[in-house]
């Protein structure tokens, strides 16, 4: 001791520690006499050491040193305090190669004594790679790092709950972020690093009672480093199916291959409890380094995330998409729509295996920032000025629509792989949240969107629900269009937006074409022989007869209002066409056949008269859907008479009249006649030889002398339209005060001898009062009962209303003739005026 202390008074810091070793073998030679009085297991362990480190680990020692502590092992935990003690003075030394040797001791040892008593010996080994991991020499953080994953790899007997491993989860994830210079090193140490994170997790990860690894403190730490480290990867991740596993020789050399393979382990030992801690550090780590825009990386972690976990956890995944997108409800459009991306990606996966009860709460949060999104865009467009500010507002009005076509892309294909019961009740929960003016039924807020808005939340709500129902097979119509479903459905069908009513449409033929017909009726045309369209049928249930009885009239109501819009184009005609056929296909029996042909004749009817003031090209859109129509339907229904006259009116137009066919009137640049009234009878399709044609075969054809009159419903004031049936005019006498004077209308009419001449002369009349009796009289004896019905309310709910509005003005009092009122409680009240003081018209007077 006289020695070291004139060594470190007499000499610099910098020799320091070249006296040390001096010293240290000065002392072994002054105590090599007393070698004998050391402990053995001292012994042992200095004879491991050679006296020149690059000779390696003396074997013969260190079998004799392993032998001792398999023997004897309540002496392991000395031997490794005097190890970590020798090993704490070499690393302070830089004796670089006596570490290497008293680490493979180490590790010796460690592998070859299994038993509880390796425990305490397990305290200084940690400590031992603690202090590797603590020095700056990348090659003595490697060596504590492999010697860690080797101590990982042992399975003990029993768990050491009061063992824990923050320090080392927090230099394995310093370790993952190494900037050293030299990029060999840096790759190393980051290798190291992963491979140390993933000993930690395979060391405390299976025990469920040592659960400190799944701390947010720890997770917090551990997942970044493994996504910083992924990020290296240099594909696109445009795969279908699971990501492929990393080889071993990737494992071993590419970090961001291993960091990838340390995940999936990860994620594949989280359990119920633990799945949210490893699944938000994720999203904290996109936010952070701004990988929502562009999203591939991000779709490639949670494509990774859904694979690796197990299947019963998905819905966590999604749940945790979802909050995270409602907090980032304020952030940029494309920032939302990666993040929507993303959701349909787990989405994608999570629907194939269990999705929990997160079902509706997908979608409503989908449908919540869809308005969010729809309102955004309407008040860009509100508030958007001349100059850049069209421009800002231009692009901001893009990436909100590439935000709703992701919602509708991912509430689609949500919907599409759900089972079929799950899919009704998701059909019906869109159809709830369609506004329709007029009415409040829906449960979406669409105060702050104005016109504009909610035209854009309803296409964009039945886009979505075109594709919820793509590919819905069900066995009966009644369980795909239920009256809950089927009333709502129709009701934007009647809006004054084309586009709304061919989403409509499209969603009907999703529901109706239960047999893969659809793509062969593709196309409005005359269909010269429709058996080789191999049309698939099957016979008519009796619950689809039920269905149309019950809702046939409804049907046919709509496609009759739908064929007369101003705002049709092709695509309408088109699939009005379609949806004739499809009914006729799947749910005509001979009745149904028998209203579908009135239908086509009523529709001829409305394009010939025009009651509704329609453009040429409209009336002759509607002629060529019905040729179309009745040429389809008369080869299905296979009556050779009913063919041949719609095959001969068909040539007729085609020679004399070709814009009455679909071939022709939606080809551009069409001639367009200026009239349709001085046309030949030959060109239309006449009701008495149609009549005779399916009389000649048992078809019931009384009720096609009966026109067909479209039901009247609450839902033509909703869509803001006309009745198409007569109404009760009544007029009502209103007293002369109330009208200024300058306002009054003289109703007389000029009498003159003719007037006279036609009022004495009853005989016309009588003739026409005959004919009307005759028509009422056929028409309920031949007409369905439910057109009847439907007839006899509509009449009956507008002379209620008029009835209404007559007693309304009838019961109030009546005004007094000094014209004072008084006002009281804030209600009008008239003074009333004793009979004698009323000043009476001299005509009243006798």
């Amino acid at each position: 001791m006289l020695i070291l202390s004139v060594v470190e008074t007499g000499i610099g810091v910098q020799q320091r520690t070249k006296y040390m070793d001096f010293i240290d073998i000065t002392h072994s030679g002054v105590c090599c006499c007393c070698s004998a009085l050391r402990p053995r297991y001292k012994r042992l362990v200095d004879n491991i050491f050679p006296e020149d480190p690059k000779d390696g680990l003396v074997k013969a020692d260190m079998e004799k040193l392993t032998f001792y502590a398999v023997s004897a092992p309540e002496k392991l935990d000395r031997i490794g305090s005097y190890l970590a003690e020798r090993l704490s003075r070499d690393v302070v030394r830089h004796r670089t190669g006596y570490v290497l040797i008293a680490m493979e001791a180490l590790d010796q040892l460690l592998m070859a004594c299994h038993s509880q008593s390796i425990k305490p010996f397990v305290e200084s080994f940690l400590h031992m790679v603690a202090k590797l991991l603590e020095s700056g020499e990348p090659k003595l953080q490697v060596l504590g790092t492999n010697s860690f994953v080797k101590f990982a790899n042992i399975e003990e007997d029993t768990p050491s709950y009061h063992r824990r491993y923050d320090f080392f989860v927090s230099r394995f994830s310093a370790m993952c972020h190494s900037y050293h210079s030299d990029p060999e090193i840096r790759t190393e140490i980051r290798i190291a690093g992963i491979r140390g994170i993933q000993g930690v997790v395979r060391k405390t990860v299976n025990d469920e009672l040592r659960a400190t690894i799944w701390e947010p403190q720890h997770m917090d730490k551990i997942v970044p480093s493994l996504l910083f480290n992924m990020q290296k990867i240099e594909e696109a991740d445009s795969r279908i199916g699971p990501p492929p596993s990393p080889s071993a020789a990737d494992k071993e050399e590419n970090p961001a291959v291993l960091a990838e393979n340390c995940f999936r382990e990860l994620l594949g030992r989280a359990s119920f409890g633990n799945m949210n801690n490893a699944v938000r550090p994720v999203f904290a780590h996109l936010d952070h380094h701004k990988l929502w825009d562009p999203n591939e990386f991000a779709v490639h972690c949670f494509k990774i995330i859904m694979y690796s976990i197990q299947a019963q956890y998905s819905h966590h995944v999604i749940q945790e998409i979802l909050g995270h997108l409602d907090a980032c409800k304020k952030d940029s459009p494309r920032v939302r729509a990666g993040i929507i991306q993303v959701l349909l990606e787990a989405v994608a996966i999570a629907a194939k295996g269990s999705i929990g009860p997160t079902v509706l709460e997908v979608f409503n949060t989908l449908l919540k920032h869809l308005r969010f999104s729809v309102e955004l865009e309407a008040n860009d467009l509100q508030g958007g000025s001349t100059g850049n500010a069209n421009l800002n507002t231009s692009s901001k009005d893009s990436d909100e629509k590439i935000v709703q076509n992701a919602i509708i892309q991912t509430i689609g294909f949500f919907g599409s792989n759900l089972p079929d019961y799950q899919r009704s009740e998701i059909m019906m929960f869109i159809m709830g949240k369609v506004p329709v003016f007029g009415t409040s039924t829906h449960t979406l807020d669409i105060s702050q969107l104005g016109d504009l808005g909610t035209r854009r939340i309803q296409i964009m709500l039945l886009r979505s629900l075109l594709m919820v129902t793509s590919g819905y097979k069900a066995k009966t119509i009644v369980t795909a269009l239920p009256g809950s479903f089927l009333d709502p459905l129709l009701s934007p069908s009647l809006m004054e937006d084309y586009e709304l009513r061919q989403l409509v449409l499209e969603v009907m033929h999703n529901l109706m074409d239960r047999h893969d017909n659809r793509a062969k009726l593709r196309g409005i045309r005359i269909i010269p022989d429709v058996a080789d369209l191999k049309i698939k049928r099957e016979k008519i249930c009796r619950q689809d007869t039920s269905f149309m009885k019950k809702n046939g009239q409804q049907l046919y109501r709509h496609i009759y209002l739908g064929c007369k819009e101003e705002d049709n184009v092709h695509k309408n005609y088109e699939l009005l066409y379609t949806s004739l056929a499809l009914i006729t296909i799947e749910l005509a029996n001979e009745e149904v056949v028998i209203d579908l042909i009135r239908l086509a004749i009523a529709l001829q009817d409305s394009a010939i008269i025009n009651e509704d003031n329609l453009p040429m090209f409209h009336r002759c859109g509607i002629m060529a859907l019905v040729a179309a129509y009745l040429n389809f339907v008369s080869q299905m229904i296979a009556v050779p008479a009913f063919c041949q006259h719609v095959s001969k009116v068909i040539e007729i137009r085609t020679m004399e009249a070709p814009y009455f066919l679909p071939e022709h009137i939606f080809r551009d640049k069409c001639m367009l006649p200026k009239s349709l009234e001085k046309h030949d009878k030959n060109l239309y399709f006449l009701t008495n030889k149609i009549a005779e044609s399916l009389g000649g075969s048992g078809y019931s054809v009384e009720r096609l002398s009966v026109p067909y009159v479209p039901q009247v419903t609450d839902e033509d004031r909703l869509s803001r339209r006309k009745s198409i049936v007569d109404t009760v005019s009544i007029q009502v006498d209103i007293l002369p005060n109330s009208i200024p004077s300058d306002d009054v209308v003289s109703n007389t009419e000029e009498i003159t001898f003719e007037a006279l001449k036609k009022a004495i002369d009853t005989s016309g009349m009588e003739e026409q009062e005959k004919e009307k009796r005759r028509l009422v009289i056929e028409k309920f004896q031949k007409a369905p009962f439910e057109e009847i019905a439907a007839q006899c309310e509509s009449k009956a709910n507008l002379l209620h209303d008029r009835l209404a509005q007559i007693l309304e003005l009838t019961i109030r009092p009546p005004p007094s003739p000094s014209g004072t009122l008084t006002i009281t409680s804030g209600h009008a009240q008239y003074q009333s005026v004793p009979v004698y003081e009323m000043k009476f018209p001299d005509l009243c007077v006798y």
